[in-house]
């Protein structure tokens, strides 16, 4: 078939029951289109409007035992600064055709901080967050608050923030970013710019200003009583979500309904000052399986990515099935099922794209046969 110059469209005639009888008139009405830059939907609705999600993102799964010498090497040999910005080394989905995504949505990077050692300050409008698997010493800067890092924290970001990381001990450290990247990306609507050459505070208080200020469980300062957009509270601490989801599960042993099925304590990371996801992207939860748990097998609108904190167990997703243990990450793609099962007990971090979709009304979700149309 002929495609006619300088066009970036081509359309074919195909014989397919559903499409017209192929025929010259039919092949020249075809050029016309495509010298217009046309296409007509009868020929691509299948593409366009299949009957449920159809995501390029694949099931996946990435090694922490992999990773972590690989960013360990990249610290000797790769510098930390101005042009790179950050030693961060980003998931690429096999499905995205090598692009630096875990999603079509999401970006989730390991990123590896030397002993001593300053990550420059930057702002962008993408909202990020680190999580901390393993490890202690950095502190990130954020609007001048300098908020201490420690495994099992979450410690959000929302964008158009001042931050930077400085390393205080002799020790290097690995945490997990995750960012909106792919979606702000694809909306064509990111901005990034970069800040002074030095972090403005060296300091290393045990607390933040904003956990001082908004670190308290159901109180509020008469001093900030407006919604925002994103959570103000920059560090959700471990032993805050370790007690919550103990609780949950000791409820449960004692009779009362308090976990989200038999054996699954989980928790959302929330804004304080709507009680609504930490930012308008991204959501934050934390699950804990308690020994001898299955989980029933979900589908939802929406990716995420998982990354196990404690423990081991077994995974699927979709066709793909894999054992995991502390560290490692996986994806979930657009209404794919998984379902996670553990012998001995696994507590995993997950963040999705879910608030996307709540907010356009197109979120949908699955329970083995129940199916939930988004509130």
């Amino acid at each position: 078939m002929t495609v006619t110059e300088g066009s970036p469209v081509t359309i074919v005639a195909t014989d397919a029951e559903d499409q017209p009888v192929r025929t010259p008139r039919l092949e020249a009405l075809y050029r016309g289109f495509e010298a217009e830059s046309l296409v007509p939907l009868w020929t691509e609705i299948g593409a366009l409007m299949p009957p449920s999600p159809r995501s390029k993102a694949v099931p996946h799964r990435w090694r922490w035992d992999a990773l972590l010498p690989m960013a360990e090497r990249a610290g000797e040999l790769v510098p930390v600064g101005r042009g790179g910005e950050r030693r961060a080394i980003a998931l690429a989905n096999p499905g995205l055709g090598g692009r630096p995504f875990a999603t079509p949505t999401l970006w989730a990077a390991i990123q590896y901080l030397n002993p001593g050692e300053d990550a420059p300050v930057h702002r962008h409008t993408q909202n990020a967050f680190r999580f901390v698997v393993e490890g202690e010493g950095v502190w990130t800067v954020v609007n001048g608050d300098p908020v201490a890092m420690r495994r099992g924290d979450f410690l959000p970001q929302a964008g158009w923030h001042w931050h930077g990381h400085h390393n205080v001990t002799d020790r290097p450290m690995a945490w997990i970013d995750g960012l909106d990247i792919p979606f702000q990306y694809l909306t064509e609507s990111t901005f990034f710019e970069p800040g002074p050459d030095e972090i403005e505070s060296r300091e290393a208080p045990e607390r933040s200003r904003a956990e001082r200020l908004w670190g308290h469980p159901g109180l509020r300062p008469l001093t900030h009583l407006r919604p925002a957009p994103s959570t103000p509270l920059l560090a959700y601490r471990w032993e805050h979500t370790d007690r919550a989801l103990a609780d949950q599960l000791a409820l449960e042993a004692e009779g009362h309904r308090a976990t989200v099925e038999p054996g699954h304590a989980a928790v959302r990371y929330t804004n304080p000052t709507t009680g609504g996801d930490v930012m308008p992207t991204l959501r934050a939860e934390f699950h804990r399986l308690a020994p001898g748990t299955e989980t029933a097998t979900t589908r939802e609108v929406g990716s995420s990515v998982y990354q196990v904190f404690d423990g081991a167990g077994h995974i699927t997703v979709g066709e793909h099935a894999w054992t995991v243990e502390r560290g490692d990450l996986f994806v979930v793609p657009s209404w794919q099922p998984s379902a996670l099962a553990t012998e001995h007990g696994l507590d995993l971090f997950r963040f999705s794209d879910t608030p996307i979709f709540e907010r356009l009304h197109q979120h949908r979700a699955q329970n083995d046969t129940v199916e939930e149309d988004a509130q």
